[in-house]
């Protein structure tokens, strides 16, 4: 949510919020959560290696039988719900589901699925019990993505390679799927001209680009065509898109790529995706979220809002993508306006620990980087992490980022979980339990909790009951969100951008620090009414940004942030070709 409002008016916008929430979208305590923060709290499976790490990647989510399926690589089964609120796993002992990039699809009213390089396709025969029959032999298609056009036929496009491009072919579900014709390069990549096509977390490496991860939506009349650079292990990992009149073309490239993008702040990477409709016919996109630390196919999945301009210009809302936002069939317009409005009040606040691992100290749980974490030294019960929040706050939701530290395992945890109790204390002398997983047997590693009513306290303290997997007490990631209940930043007044003369895929903006804020955004785009994409800026006044588009003319504004809300520049400074 974004705002520019007086203090006075900042209070009134929230009664008006928690009127709204406790009417119309959040009830009484004992209701189903309506919203979800990313990375999504999924069960992640275990992969074996030294360390062990958890992974879920390139995934994909198609409507069938009035549910949702989730299916992401190496995850040994695929995810079901009706409503996004609770997922049951299915193992799907009748697939190679270990494969990765699955490709699943509706064609002619089934549900199918194949993956990469897998040479064969299936059909659902009963998905709610992992039953399916093999419907045809494909080749080894990698990275595959299956789409049927409104005319009955069906196309796979596919492709994963450094430098590489993207390539399409006509199929015939009529006889076991073969091809019909011969394929076609659909889109190639060019990272000399495309600045989000370089390889590192700045997309300031000098390496080949890996081009992947299709996938085809068709919107009035438009055929668009998805790929995901420039690799997977890193923050900048985005999606763009060419856009055609035909299925497999000629396609143009969208200047506005990368359409789906986010380079910054807890959960970051939002690339090989897959764009869908929710029952309600709007639109979302869920991605591939970078861990990468103990393996660079360390990953998670994270969901956004997605949807299309009057321009028919595809959008992807990564805005604060990492805080609560309204599960899907909540708000009529997610892409517009899908945050309760509920801020970071835990980021670098003062903290203490019942023990330390050595390298691993507590400022990690806090500093809004999921790729380092605070760890006990062992994962005994009680051991515990307080925080302190500064003063008394307003507590809406929390997300525990579990880290696994010492866990050795291998697969999916069905019996096994993390219990603890979450307390909270005004004065730090009295405390009372505001959150009890103590005999929770669900995983939760990226425990996401609202709460059933909001909690106005200063110190919050995270107890240990059990820790799965022979792991220690680790936490990634403790973000407690709701209101500091004080006043909003002020806005940023000066906006300066300058584009490097010599490449202009980079550009380094800089700007006038505003009162009371935590942090910035820089928002871009190639109008001044669509500065879609977006970087968090956590330390200084200047950003660095290398994902531009040569030969392209974009738009720049700075927004404040802090513990109670977003304030918008009201500069928007023009940055030509």
């Amino acid at each position: 949510m974004r705002f520019r409002l007086s203090h006075t008016k900042t209070r009134l916008l929230f009664i008006c919020m928690y009127l709204t929430l406790f009417t119309g979208i959040a009830c009484a305590a004992g209701r189903h959560p309506q919203t979800f923060c990313n990375p999504l709290n999924l069960n992640y499976r275990f992969r074996s290696g030294n360390p062990v790490r958890r992974e879920a990647a390139d995934p994909a989510i198609v409507y069938f039988k009035g549910e949702y399926w989730l299916f992401a690589s190496k995850s040994g089964g695929y995810w079901h719900s009706p409503n996004f609120r609770h997922w049951v796993f299915v193992a799907g002992k009748d697939l190679p589901i270990k494969d990765y990039a699955p490709a699943p699809a509706v064609i002619n009213g089934h549900l199918y699925y194949t993956a990469f390089d897998t040479k064969a396709i299936y059909r659902a025969e009963n998905p709610w019990a992992g039953k399916w029959s093999k419907a045809g032999n494909l080749k080894p298609y990698s990275d595959p993505a299956l789409f049927q056009d409104t005319d009955g036929r069906v196309y796979i496009y596919y492709g994963c390679s450094p430098d590489g491009g993207i390539s399409g072919v006509q199929l015939d579900p009529k006889h076991g799927f073969r091809e019909i014709g011969k394929p076609v390069i659909c889109l190639r990549c060019d990272p000399a001209q495309r600045g989000w096509e370089v390889p590192g977390n700045n997309n300031n490496k000098r390496a080949n680009s890996w081009i992947e991860g299709a996938w085809m939506n068709k919107y009035r009349g438009k055929y668009y065509l998805q790929y995901a650079a420039p690799g997977t292990q890193f923050h900048s990992y985005a999606d763009g898109v060419f856009v055609g009149s035909a299925p497999l073309g000629p396609f143009s490239y969208a200047p506005y790529s990368p359409f789906s993008h986010k380079p910054t702040g807890f959960a970051t990477g939002a690339g090989h995706s897959g764009t869908f409709q929710d029952a309600d016919g709007n639109w979302w996109h869920v991605s591939t979220t970078a861990i990468c630390v103990r393996n660079i196919f360390e990953r998670r999945i994270s969901l956004y809002p997605a949807g299309f301009c009057s321009n028919g210009q595809l959008r992807c809302n990564t805005y604060l993508g990492d805080y609560p936002q309204f599960l899907p069939g909540t708000s009529t317009s997610p892409v517009t306006g899908n945050s309760p409005g509920w801020m970071l009040l835990s980021y670098n606040k003062k903290a203490w620990a019942s023990s330390t691992r050595k390298h691993f100290p507590i400022s990690n749980a806090f500093d809004e980087n999921i790729q380092d974490w605070w760890s006990a030294k062992t994962g005994n019960p009680g051991e515990w992490l307080k925080v302190d929040l500064g003063h008394i706050c307003r507590i809406e939701a929390m997300q525990i980022n579990f880290a696994d530290q010492g866990a050795h395992y291998h697969g999916r945890l069905t019996d096994d979980a993390y219990q603890y109790s979450v307390q909270a204390s005004s004065d730090g002398v009295r405390w009372s339990t505001i959150l009890d997983r103590s005999k929770n047997h669900r995983d939760r590693p990226q425990d996401y909790t609202q709460l059933p009513r909001p909690v106005n306290t200063r110190y919050v303290r995270l107890v240990n009951v059990h820790c799965p997997a022979g792991a220690d007490f680790s936490i990634s990631g403790w973000r407690i969100f709701g209101s500091g209940l004080g006043k909003g930043p002020g806005a940023v007044q000066h906006i300066a951008v300058r584009r490097n003369p010599a490449d202009g895929r980079k550009a380094v903006v800089s700007w006038s620090p505003a009162t009371r804020a935590q942090f910035y955004i820089v928002r871009l785009g190639i109008a001044p009414n669509r500065l879609f994409d977006n970087y968090q800026i956590y330390h200084g006044l200047t950003a660095h940004i290398n994902s531009l588009n040569s030969g392209v003319t974009y738009y720049f504004t700075v927004d404040a942030v802090n513990e109670n809300g977003v304030m918008e520049s009201p500069v928007i400074y023009k940055l030509k070709r």
